[in-house]
């Protein structure tokens, strides 16, 4: 992406990077205010999330419009409406389903999930708007963590440094939550890496959205389990994990578990080998022409002489003779020939 091409200096991208981070606090706190004056206390945390989303897709557009000169703002933060992009996305919920499964399993195995099911025709459509909340918050989180900022903060500390310094600044927030703990910002910090590696591999945020959508939907939606704390997701699953602490993290929910830290270690060699060829199709360096034109024929016609020796030379082409024509002919007079003794007689 254009987005990660190296500039020269680091100032720039540098201030950028702080106008991106300090942005996003104000775009939070501009959508929070307004989702409170505009819906509901039912539907506040969905309008805050649509209200940010936008919020941060048109700053950071304008950032990369103004400082960047980049023609397709939203393209560059992650988004190409690129050939296949939705199988990416595809493949992304597939890997953080399986994640969430790999999870369960074990909690399951353990103790169990005491499961309460709520069948009213209004469940059902708080639960697809809940479906609707986790899609655009998984997708808040990526613009925001992964967008323009991560790619600015890029070019001033490469791509490693950037994913580093993004999961501690991803874990800071998630530490500010009720009930965190050291393993609840350990996972934190794996989760963001892991999601980090699934955008620098693809080149776009379609695998990395897919993933954390999956990831936090499928166990608050269908599991009924808490995320962060917060076990009042789903309105027609209610689930309540049972078994030790190390695998249930208790109230704070998966993310508080070790089960979960190693699960998503194991995450890792998955996004590598599924995303091989996006990383080669994204990441290979272009190859751009320069130096000297060469003619390559005459190149190979010369080497070929080299090691083949001078070519015998040609037959000679025929020549055609034209005919000779003779003069008119002559009365004979000037075939006499003529002496001294010649003369009158």
């Amino acid at each position: 992406m254009s987005t990660l091409a190296p500039l020269r200096g680091r100032t720039r991208p540098y201030l950028e990077f702080i106008a991106a981070v300090i942005y996003f606090f104000l775009a939070r706190a501009l959508a929070r205010r307004s989702a409170f004056d505009l819906a509901s206390e039912a539907w506040m945390p969905l309008a805050e999330q649509v209200l940010l989303l936008l919020l941060l897709l048109a700053g950071f557009a304008a950032f990369g419009r103004l400082f960047d000169r980049q023609l397709h703002p939203i393209s560059e933060q992650g988004f190409p409406f690129r050939q296949g992009w939705r199988n990416e996305a595809g493949l992304g919920m597939a890997i953080g389903w399986s994640a969430a499964i790999a999870c369960v399993l074990p909690l399951t195995l353990a103790g169990g999930i005491a499961i309460v099911l709520t069948t009213q025709r209004s469940a059902w459509g708080w639960f697809f708007a809940d479906a609707v909340f986790f899609a655009i918050a998984a997708m808040v989180e990526e613009v925001a963590f992964r967008g323009y900022g991560f790619q600015r903060f890029a070019q001033v500390v490469g791509p490693v440094g950037a994913t580093l310094g993004y999961a501690a600044f991803y874990a800071g927030l998630i530490a500010l939550q009720p009930g965190s703990s050291k393993v609840s910002l350990a996972v934190s910090v794996m989760f963001s890496l892991l999601l980090s590696i699934a955008f620098l591999r693809t080149r776009a945020l379609w695998l990395s959205w897919g993933l954390n959508f999956a990831w936090k939907a499928s166990r608050a939606l269908i599991f009924g389990l808490a995320l962060g704390g917060v076990s009042s997701h789903s309105s027609v699953v209610e689930g309540d994990p049972m078994g030790p602490f190390w695998i249930t993290g208790g109230g704070y929910g998966l993310d508080g578990s070790w089960v979960t830290l190693f699960i998503l270690l194991a995450a890792f060699p998955v996004v590598y080998r599924v995303t091989r060829d996006l990383n080669f199709r994204y990441n290979a360096p272009v190859i751009v022409p320069g130096g000297v034109a060469v003619d390559l024929d005459a190149a190979a016609r010369r080497q070929h002489e080299a090691a083949m020796g001078p070519a015998e030379p040609s037959a000679p082409s025929l020549v055609q003779i034209l005919p000779v024509t003779t003069s008119p002919a002559s009365n004979g007079m000037d075939k006499i020939p003529t002496t001294e003794q010649d003369g009158p007689r």
